[in-house]
Parts: C-alpha cells; sequence; structure tokens
C-alpha cells in the first residue's frame, strides 16, 4: 500500500500543475500524468467504475498503475484513490490492463502482472494474470498465491511473453478468461481459461485466431453477447491496411460469430472495424442495470505525438465518450449514451435551407454538440468546418460520387495531421452527422451510429467557428447545436 500511498499524495501535491489549455469537459482524463487503455468497466449499485492504465507521475508510459474513477451517469466522473500499484515480485514493472467482476458483493479485478526478465526491455520480460479484491469498492487487497494464471499454464505454440488484458466474464457454472497473446509466427490470438473460483484455473483452448491478415498481438479482448450473435472485440497490434480501414499503427475490430463454450472456440463469421477515425484503441464493455452494452476506449493511439506532453501540460490521454452498442443484423450501431443530453444548453437551430458555397453559422464554440442533417441535391462535395479561425480549420467533408466521408485534420492547429476516410451511403437520401466536440476532441456519428469517426485535434482558443460548405446546391433538412457544461 505504500505505492498506492506515494502516488496519491504526488498527484494531490502536483495536480494544479496541470495546463488546462486542451482539457476535456466531459471525457475522462487523469488527474495528472498519463492515462491509457480503460481496464474494470463495471457498474455497481448507483455508480460506474472505470479504471484505466495509469502513470501518476508523468503523462509518459511507464510503471503502470490502475487509476480510478465513479460516475452516476458515466459523463461526470470523480477520482478516487490509485486502486492497484506495481508492488508485488509479480507486477513490480507495471499492473498491466485487465477487467472486473462482482460475486458476492465483492469487487474482483483481474489484471496482468508485468516483470522486466533482463537488460533488453522490447524482449526481455514475463507476463502473469493476477488477482484483487475489495469488499468496499475503494481499497483493494492482492490475493497472496499470485499470479492465478501463471507462464506454466500458457499453451505450447503461442507466446511465452505476450500473454495479457484479460477479460472476465460468467457462463454457466464457470468464470471463464479470455486473454490477448500471439502464436510463435506472430499472428494474434485469444486464449481462453476456465475456473469455478478465480484462484485455480485451467487452460481451455485458443478461441479465436488470426488468419494472418489481421495483425500481431491481440490486445485488449471482451466479449459479449448481443442480439443473435456473439461478439469478440480486439485491438490488434500492426494490423495491415484495408482500403480506407485499419489505417492508424493499431487497430480495434470486432468478430461477429458465435462462442462454443464446449469447445472453447469462437466461430467468427466476418469481422469489422471498431472506429473509423484516428484516435480509439483498447475498447471495453459493461452491461448496465438498464441493460444497455455499453462501451469506452482510449481515445489516443500509440507512437503518436502526445501534444500535451511536448507543450509540457502534465497530462496525456483520455477516454472516449461512452457509447452504447446496437446490434443490426450482425452489425455493431453506436450511439452516445443518452445521458449526455442533461448538459445541454443554448440550443442553436436552423431548418430547411439551401446554400453555395460557405455559410458561416451565427454560433460558435469549442464544446459542444451539433446534429445536422444533409441532402446533396446537385452538389458533388459538400461538409462541415468545424475549430474555424482565420488559420486553423477541422473538416468533415462528404463526396457523393465516391459515397466516402472524410475527417482532415492537416489544418487542425498542433499535433498530428492526416485524413482518414470511410465509405458511407446516404439513408433515403439524407447523410446524418451527430458531432460532438470537447476542447481537443472530435468524435462523429454517422447515419445513426453506423460508423463513427474519432481523432484528437489541438486548435488554439480563437478557432470557434463552425462552417458549412458546398460545391453546388446542398440542402440542411436540419441542424441543432448545443453547447455542452458540466453542471452540478
Amino acid at each position: 500500500m505504500e505505492k498506492i500511498f506515494k502516488a496519491n499524495k504526488f498527484i494531490q501535491k502536483n495536480k494544479g500543475k496541470v495546463n488546462q489549455k486542451y482539457r476535456l469537459n466531459y471525457h475522462l482524463m487523469g488527474e495528472y500524468g498519463w492515462i491509457n487503455d480503460p481496464n474494470g468497466f463495471i457498474q455497481l449499485g448507483g455508480e460506474y467504475h472505470l479504471f484505466y492504465q495509469h502513470n501518476p507521475y508523468e503523462p509518459v508510459w511507464g510503471g503502470m498503475h490502475w487509476g480510478h474513477a465513479v460516475s452516476k451517469d458515466l459523463i461526470k466522473w470523480s477520482y478516487l484513490p490509485i486502486a492497484l500499484a506495481p508492488d508485488s515480485p509479480y507486477d513490480q514493472d507495471g499492473c498491466f490492463s485487465g477487467s472486473a467482476l462482482e460475486i458476492k458483493n465483492r469487487l474482483y479485478l483481474m489484471y496482468t502482472g508485468f516483470v522486466f526478465t533482463g537488460p533488453n526491455q522490447e524482449k526481455d520480460y514475463r507476463q502473469t494474470q493476477c488477482l484483487a479484491y475489495s469488499e468496499d469498492s475503494r481499497v483493494f487487497k492482492k490475493f497472496k498465491t499470485n499470479p492465478v494464471i501463471g507462464i506454466d499454464l500458457i499453451p505450447d505454440g503461442a507466446s511465452k511473453r505476450d500473454f495479457r488484458d484479460p477479460k472476465l466474464i460468467q457462463h454457466g457454472v464457470y468464470y471463464y478468461a479470455f486473454i490477448g497473446s500471439k502464436d510463435r509466427l506472430g499472428n494474434g490470438q485469444v486464449l481462453l481459461y476456465k475456473t469455478k473460483d478465480l484462484l485455480n484455473w485451467q487452460y481451455v483452448s485458443v478461441a479465436a485466431k488470426s488468419d494472418g491478415q489481421m495483425g500481431n498481438t491481440w490486445e485488449c479482448p471482451d466479449f459479449f453477447h448481443l442480439g443473435n450473435y456473439d461478439y469478440l472485440l480486439v485491438s490488434p497490434q500492426f494490423m495491415r491496411v484495408q482500403g480506407n480501414d485499419f489505417q492508424n499503427l493499431h487497430s480495434s475490430l470486432y468478430l461477429v460469430g458465435q462462442m462454443n463454450f464446449k469447445n472453447g472456440k469462437f466461430n467468427a463469421i466476418k469481422f469489422y472495424p471498431l472506429d473509423y477515425g484516428f484516435d480509439f484503441y483498447a475498447p471495453q464493455t459493461l452491461l448496465d442495470k438498464q441493460g444497455r452494452r455499453i462501451l469506452i476506449a482510449w481515445m489516443n493511439m500509440w507512437d503518436t505525438a502526445e501534444t500535451t506532453e511536448k507543450l509540457g501540460h502534465n497530462w496525456a490521454g483520455a477516454m472516449t465518450l461512452p457509447r452504447e452498442i446496437i446490434s443490426k443484423k450482425g452489425r455493431l450501431y453506436f450511439k452516445p449514451v443518452r445521458e449526455i443530453k442533461k448538459y445541454r444548453q443554448e440550443r442553436f437551430a436552423l431548418r430547411n435551407f439551401t446554400f453555395y458555397g460557405e455559410k458561416v453559422l451565427e454560433t460558435k464554440g469549442d464544446c459542444y454538440e451539433l446534429q445536422v442533417s444533409f441532402i446533396a441535391r446537385d452538389a458533388k462535395e459538400f461538409g462541415i468546418k468545424l475549430r474555424v479561425s482565420t488559420k486553423e480549420e477541422t473538416v468533415i467533408s462528404y463526396n457523393r460520387t465516391e459515397q466516402v466521408l472524410k475527417f482532415n485534420r492537416d489544418q487542425s492547429g498542433l499535433g498530428p495531421q492526416g485524413e482518414r476516410k470511410t465509405k458511407i451511403s446516404p439513408i433515403n437520401g439524407k447523410l446524418k452527422l451527430r458531432i460532438f466536440v470537447d476542447k481537443s476532441a472530435i468524435e462523429i456519428f454517422i447515419n445513426e451510429g453506423e460508423k463513427v469517426m474519432t481523432g484528437r485535434i489541438y486548435p488554439e482558443q480563437d478557432a470557434t467557428g463552425i462552417q458549412l460548405f458546398a460545391n453546388g446546391e446542398c440542402i440542411v433538412e436540419s441542424l441543432e447545436k448545443w453547447d455542452l457544461k458540466m453542471t452540478d
């Protein structure tokens, strides 16, 4: 507990040194330092809990702890003391990602213990699965028998090093853990384990595996049943580019199929990207008491320059807006959790107007929700520009001939640039966008959540304008904007 006390004391002493310029208003970040993967996403009683990979001392990856926050509505979060710190022989170099499960009023956390085993930190390391519990969901104790799944339970043919990120579920009389892995040829895979008591585990199978086109190590698996299908979420490292898809260094996707727990095999039919933008990784889901399957992910990307770290702002990393998942004929659709609506203020609305060229809207901002429905008419290209100033703009455009939506941040200010594209067809002649802007983040929900594009941007504070544009005649059937403000 000494390392937890030390980290909490450091955060409280130094959190006032965080520069607020690019801090988000309605997305979760760390109080100080670095965060990445969401962990242990769960609802207990009237609270949602989210843990996260956390370096409490610097805005760079390293020495992973588990940060901890709670919320009653998935939007407004309160920080709790750090839950786990790397303070034991089996996790001395990091408490890596994992998940949570409530059993008989106890909250269990299963995570990966990380240890360097030699001088080459790229190759000399060990990863095992460990367990902690809490009676009050605040203070956690690690089991003395850790690790509960050791190297000896890794099957032949699987990497003895890359073995991480357990997702705990209950099915029938067993508890199962889906664990990220790769084989000796570097193909990503998920290993399946089972137990009746969380302490004594047995290996079951390779539940799912890459066909050679789906990246290296599969990280952060997640599993759930929704509608008529089972879904397995994974985040493959070094996924190959496939047309406009999987353009980032690492990716996140979902496999659609059926899980056979008798033989431990996930029979996949197809797979699809989870997000089509720049900054989305390591998603985790929960089933809440309202019956909603909700997803949240890390809203950054590996090996991308961390602008706030470079600027000396003393923080890096954030989570996406929590998204409710809807299953439609095997495809997943996503919509922001409805709780966000209670933070709407100062509505701006336009209806049924035709425009050509550029139209500057008589509203602006850097923290808002915007919904717009376009009808192209004869416009070959149309769209919207956000965070506009004389020097900066973030452009969302649609090419009617190619039926391609583009998200361009080449002139979005500081930070990484580039463009992401995705194929999307109008619905009954209409393109509908629901866009969330939050200081240094943009999330674009397309056609009722058929696809989502997520990205971080770092414009100057005067870049608050909003403009429509069209190459030809275009109709805006409706446009609504609300400022989003965190109120008590």
